[in-house]
């Protein structure tokens, strides 16, 4: 119903109101401006709505996949820099041990069954693994021996990762130290080089080793490999089966002390 003080006033569309009598209250009509007569109502239809999630969706789409491989690289260096801190330990125990890399034997504790823990340990050991015990007094530290893109629990040991130094799995040149901890006292590492290759095999390598092999520096000789190998022991059914987590690739931590990201296609034999 029109305002009697406004001039076809309709509510919304009234014109300019007249000017209230004297005496009288003004009126309580607001005049609404000529450019906002016939606006549409703010806010978004039904089609913009989809419109706008399925922009979202295919940016997340293609952010997603870059993201995730960005946080993976972040654990891949940190996994590299566990190892060059593993590496460091390695290098301080075989000064205080004349040249001689720490036997398995040292660790006198074993897993039921009689499975030495230098691959795994149970989550209510907080000792670690063979190598997290032998290194403690040099690393402080057990949590550099578990790769940071392998997490949980398998075979009900914790997944570490594998000091290359029982059972050959491979290609001599990548598991050379496997015959560090058989002899009755371990090889001194200053007496491999400078030997002849025979001489070498002899001292490293069982007999008959179809893969025996020397190689050339102590920078082509892996001392640890992340994560574990599969078939590495297979006759042991807790055995933690290894992947390729880091971009179809494992860090590997070298006898120099230096840790390199190699393909599993450049290793695998």
């Amino acid at each position: 119903m029109p305002c009697p003080e406004c001039v076809g006033c309709t509510r919304g569309t009234q014109a300019p109101p007249r000017q209230p009598l004297r005496g009288q209250a003004p009126s309580a009509c607001t005049p609404v401006p000529a450019a906002m007569r016939g606006a549409r109502p703010a806010g978004f239809t039904l089609v913009e709505l989809l419109v706008s999630i399925a922009i979202i969706a295919i940016l997340a789409a293609l952010l997603f996949p870059v993201l995730a491989r960005a946080r993976e690289k972040a654990r891949q260096a940190a996994c590299a820099t566990g190892l060059r801190q593993a590496g460091m330990a390695f290098a301080l125990y075989v000064q205080d041990y004349d040249e001689r890399l720490p036997d398995r034997r040292d660790l006198k504790t074993s897993l039921p069954g009689g499975f030495r823990p230098w691959t795994g340990w149970p989550p209510s050991d907080p000792r670690g693994g063979w190598a997290a015990v032998v290194l403690a007094p040099y690393t402080r530290n057990t949590a550099l021996w578990a790769c940071p893109s392998v997490q949980g629990v398998m075979g009900g040991l914790v997944q570490v990762r594998q000091p290359l130094t029982e059972e050959p799995a491979g290609p001599a040149a990548f598991y050379w130290l496997w015959r560090f901890d058989r002899p009755d006292e371990p090889v001194p590492l200053d007496n491999l080089w400078g030997k002849t290759e025979q001489q070498a095999v002899a001292d490293l390598q069982a007999a008959g080793n179809p893969q025996a092999g020397r190689p050339e520096s102590p920078s082509q000789v892996e001392l640890v490999v992340d994560p574990y190998f599969p078939r590495t022991i297979p006759s042991v059914p807790a055995a933690i089966k290894g992947k390729s987590v880091h971009f179809g690739g494992r860090n590997r931590l070298f006898l120099d002390t230096h840790v390199k990201h190699l393909r599993d296609a450049r290793t695998e034999p």
